[in-house]
């Protein structure tokens, strides 16, 4: 049978797929594959949503008023400057249809946040992902490959997955070599999270660089990560430009007053990021004595290199209830959960460590049957 046919990069467009187990499956696994908060919402929070609820038959407001005010006030920016949307993803979206002239090419580092080729092949922009050096940008190569075509470049800092972070320093100098027809996002979805020295936010050259945009999320540091909002700041007339392009009504009354009660109560969810980062800093520091090489992280995760191991060692953590993030061929991404759940993956990543090769990996005996028959 016959059907529509849709575009030709859909065949091999890669689809987004959750780490297994984590929807699906007899038991839920120990969820630290996804970067979430692990506390519960505070009660101001959960109020502000119930009393949301009441008004669900009713469409939110398009332009997020009282969102956008909350979000200026507590930056000290103006309004103007601030557009919000369903997530920091979408405001990605926004931004890579913004550029999507015939020939427009998108810089990014590579390995880095998943869904950016994918949103630059469905907008029609041509993808330059360039190499890490080590667990951390190349700004130089990076800078070497902008070219007249290049109408996007997109710092993620601190880096999803390997948890690095470009230093201010670094980050001004390449920000003077770039174009100002040059539109560079900085993706700040684990800002709250840095504690490096050298390290503050891309807002401070928002003013000075017109064609700087920052981006931020409600969904690790607000733990809003299912109410799906986050904001970009930038140049007043960007954003006007760029307010068009969103999607009318995309950010739900719920998540929009959720969010303003999230900054209200501000002093109290970055606690509990201090929380998480401690707990980041028990974890890692268990890992370096248990023999793991793994990079220093600034983000509510860590990432282990374990190269043509990781699906292996995903496979194994899934085994084990553990759900985490495997890149295939590059590492795996284990988010800091509670207390609970960090020492379970830390007793199941030193049992790994200790077993013989053929027993690291509980499918690897299926895998090369099935191959030797398909052969």
């Amino acid at each position: 049978m016959s059907f529509p046919p849709l575009r030709s990069l859909l065949d091999a467009l890669p689809a987004y797929e959750p780490s297994d187990g984590v929807y699906a499956g007899p038991t839920r696994p120990r969820l630290l594959s996804a970067n979430e908060s692990p506390h519960d919402p505070l009660p101001g929070i959960v109020e502000a949503i119930a009393a949301a609820g009441a008004t669900v038959n009713r469409y939110p407001d398009p332009g997020c008023g009282a969102l956008t005010l909350a979000i200026a006030e507590a930056l000290g920016t103006d309004e103007d400057q601030v557009v919000v949307g369903a997530g920091s993803v979408a405001l990605l979206q926004t931004l890579v249809q913004s550029i999507s002239d015939p020939g427009a090419e998108a810089v990014y580092a590579w390995p880095s946040f998943e869904l950016y080729p994918v949103l630059s092949k469905l907008a029609g922009v041509v993808s330059v992902p360039v190499p890490l050096s080590g667990a951390a940008h190349d700004l130089r190569a990076m800078a070497d490959r902008i070219t007249p075509s290049t109408r996007l470049v997109i710092i993620c800092n601190p880096n999803n997955p390997t948890g690095s972070v470009v230093g201010s320093e670094d980050l001004g100098r390449f920000l003077a070599a770039v174009p100002p027809s040059c539109l560079v996002a900085i993706d700040e979805a684990y800002h709250e999270y840095v504690r490096a020295p050298q390290t503050s936010s891309g807002l401070r050259f928002c003013e000075g660089h017109p064609n700087v945009v920052v981006l931020r999320t409600f969904s690790k540091a607000y733990g809003l990560a299912g109410l799906r909002v986050g904001y970009l700041i930038g140049d007043a007339r960007v954003v006007r430009r760029l307010r068009k392009v969103g999607l009318a009504y995309s950010v739900s009354a719920v998540a929009q007053r959720a969010a303003v009660a999230a900054l209200g109560l501000e002093e109290q969810l970055l606690q509990r990021v201090g929380t998480t980062v401690a707990e980041r800093s028990r974890v890692q520091d268990a890992l370096l004595d248990d023999g793991w090489q793994i990079p220093e992280s600034q983000a509510n995760f860590l990432w282990l290199p374990l190269g043509e191991e990781a699906a292996g060692f995903g496979r194994w953590c899934a085994s084990q209830g553990i759900a985490v993030r495997t890149f295939p061929g590059e590492g795996v991404r284990v988010s800091i959960g509670s207390t609970e759940d960090d020492d379970a993956f830390l007793a199941v990543a030193s049992e790994w460590r200790r077993r013989p090769p053929a027993a690291q990996d509980p499918d690897r005996e299926a895998r090369r049957v099935r191959t030797a028959v398909d052969v």
